[in-house]
């Protein structure tokens, strides 16, 4: 019983590690591509600018958050 409870456990936070990898890649990818549209003169950049804000600002606070849980783990 104690290695199947342990083996679940692994894996469950083997899953959200991966979980917090991806939105970590995803949020840099967002950030990059909001940095260059930002420095087009074209409209349709700008607009794509202001619009990956709406997935930017939840990225980041996920990130803060994932940042205090690995903080708090340590202390």
């Amino acid at each position: 019983m104690i290695s199947t409870v342990t083996t679940s456990t692994v894996s469950t936070v083997t899953i959200a590690g991966s979980f917090a990898a991806i939105g970590i890649i995803i949020l840099l990818g967002m950030l990059i591509q909001k940095e260059l549209s930002s420095t087009s003169d074209n409209e349709k950049s700008q607009k794509l600018s202001k619009a990956l804000n709406i997935g930017i600002i939840p990225l980041i606070i996920a990130f803060l958050l994932i940042i205090i849980s690995k903080v708090l783990n340590i202390l």
